[in-house]
């Protein structure tokens, strides 16, 4: 085989190789629940909820390590523009001599030669004999450059609970935000669940609607047919041709719908709009009866509270507003600490006064006791039980809603599924009507009018069906949520 023919037959081989995979991509069915878990894993709010647990995990890294000892360094440098000096001049001090008379030191000073007496000046202060010479520039020291540091350790004693209470915070924090999270997923499932059973009723009205459409085209067929025999009139034909007009223009809407509900079925899941999925449950019967969960017309309340998502959040919240009621007290209280450090300066005076680096270890205790601060500390405090107060009338009044909401759901999902068993009722009569209506066309005691009636309401009668199917799944699915049964199993 010569290069390029070789060449030809290997790119036409990797074309039709990538051309197969793309249209197994393209037929790829999507179940419900792959629905639910690539819109959990693309979903911006879940993100933000992932995130908001990461951070409420540090944040209770950051409480706990108030518990341990702290160690800083603070350092700097100083320029002075003058030197230091103890003395403005040189300093004369008087010396003393011992006196083995009176066995202790004795000034000496200046006497009077005739009398022996000490000489004073004409303000009464004695005149040294002898004095020692200080001179001002022994006591100046250069202060110009300065630099001072020092390490510092501080370990809390007692913070008046405050460092407990943190610790206490963070971890309902942290709970609250997994609530939170596992409360957002059941919206993100509810949500996929809403735009899943849509393109599957959409998809069953595009069937119902092909086969509205055949119908009606058969019958146009017979119509032409005994207007050709003088059976029937221009006018019947004309009706039926109507009809099938509207019918084929009513089908064109619903095949654009079926486009609209995939691509919202494609953006809740956080795919590309222009995403081929293709569902396992769109050509499939539609029906009622596969649903597991029953439907009571009581429930066990305690267990709803304990299952509901966004409640326990509130359950936190009121745990979390009782740790900051004792933050706002530990305001009132002493605190104390053990404080040790390590501080040095360049020159030091620990040796005389020396141009290096000296230090010196220094340790300690600090106790901080409120006084008297006008009602400050109280107020904040006592604005703190309030605020527990309103955490916990909204924790009641979520729970009033909720009984609502479980009553109103299961009623729903009741009627629902009667209604659901009447329109499969209602279908027998309708296929049975349009048989009917056929077969009395056909013997001529039937017009048209009669059978695109029969039709019509054969259509209906498959339509409310349809609707009814999903309604009884959305009903479900929202039950499920309101009973705290739709969360899945998430990672932390």
């Amino acid at each position: 085989m010569q290069p390029h023919r070789l060449f030809y037959s290997l790119l036409l081989t990797v074309a039709l190789v990538s051309t197969a995979i793309i249209q197994v991509k393209a037929q790829e069915i999507w179940s419900l629940d792959s629905c639910r878990s690539v819109a959990l894993a693309n979903n911006k709010q879940m993100r933000i909820r992932n995130e908001s647990i990461r951070m409420a995990d540090y944040q209770k890294r950051e409480a706990f390590a108030a518990y341990l000892p702290s160690i800083d360094f603070a350092g700097g440098y100083l320029y002075n523009q003058k030197k230091i000096s103890i003395f403005d001049s040189d300093q004369l001090l008087p010396t003393k001599t011992f006196d083995l008379e009176t066995q202790s030191y004795q000034f000496n000073l200046a006497k009077n030669p005739e009398t022996g007496l000490p000489i004073k000046t004409a303000d009464g202060q004695y005149v040294p004999e002898t004095v020692a010479l200080i001179p001002k520039e022994s006591m100046t020291y250069d202060i110009h450059n300065v630099f001072f540091g020092a390490i510092t350790l501080t370990q809390p004693i007692y913070m008046g609970g405050k460092i407990v209470a943190m610790n206490h915070i963070t971890h309902y924090a942290e709970e609250a935000a997994k609530a939170l999270r596992n409360n957002e997923a059941e919206n993100v499932i509810y949500a996929v669940d809403a735009a899943y059973w849509q393109v599957v009723s959409v998809k069953a009205k595009y069937k119902l609607a092909v086969s509205y459409v055949a119908l009606l085209d058969t019958l146009r067929q017979n119509v032409e047919a005994m207007v050709r025999q003088g059976v029937a009139t221009r006018s019947d034909l004309l009706s039926v041709e109507v009809k099938l007009n509207s019918a084929e223009v009513d089908l064109l809407k619903v095949e654009n719908g079926l486009v609209l509900s995939r691509m919202a079925l494609a953006q809740v899941c956080g795919l590309p709009v222009d995403s081929q999925m293709t569902l396992a449950d769109e050509d499939v019967e539609l029906s009622a009866t596969t649903l597991n969960t029953p439907i009571a017309t009581q429930y066990d309340m305690a267990d709803v509270y304990a299952r509901r998502q966004d409640l326990r959040a509130l359950e936190y919240n009121v745990k979390v507003k009782h740790e900051e009621s004792n933050v706002a007290r530990s305001s009132m209280l002493p605190n104390v600490a053990l404080v040790g450090a390590w501080s040095f300066s360049n020159p030091n005076m620990f040796d005389g006064f020396k141009k290096r680096f000296e230090g010196a270890f220094s340790v300690g205790a600090m106790v901080t006791i409120p006084i008297w601060h006008w009602g400050g500390n109280y107020n904040k405090y006592r604005a703190a039980k309030s605020q527990i107060t309103i955490a916990q009338l909204e924790l009641e009044d979520a729970r009033t809603l909720i009984d609502l909401q479980v009553s109103q759901s299961a009623f729903r999902a009741t009627e629902a599924l009667k209604t659901y068993i009447k329109a499969v009722s209602n279908i027998a009569s309708a296929d049975e009507n349009l048989r009917s209506a056929t077969l009395g066309f056909r013997e001529g005691v039937m017009t048209t009018d009669n059978v695109m009636e029969a039709q019509t309401a054969w259509l209906k009668a498959y339509s409310e069906k349809i609707d009814a199917a999903i309604d009884v799944h959305l009903c479900d699915v929202y039950l499920s949520k309101v009973l705290g049964q739709l969360t899945p199993a998430l990672s932390e």
